[in-house]
């Protein structure tokens, strides 16, 4: 996912952290804000509905 949305937002992209962990955790989150929890949904999130999540958080 990182490879599509680095050249997609990079100029709206200051910095960008990823953080290894076990037990398949995974979380996206803009500006401190949650945008998806793995850990919650127990599932991997669509790259295209994750894309257009980050691009809205972006903007505001």
């Amino acid at each position: 996912m990182t490879a599509k949305v680095l050249p997609r937002f990079k100029t709206a992209i200051k910095r960008m952290t990823l953080i290894p962990s076990k037990g398949g955790c995974f979380e996206i989150t803009v500006g401190g804000k949650l945008l998806y929890s793995k850990l919650a949904t127990g599932e991997f999130p669509a790259e295209e509905k994750m894309i257009a999540a980050i691009g809205e958080a972006l903007k505001k």
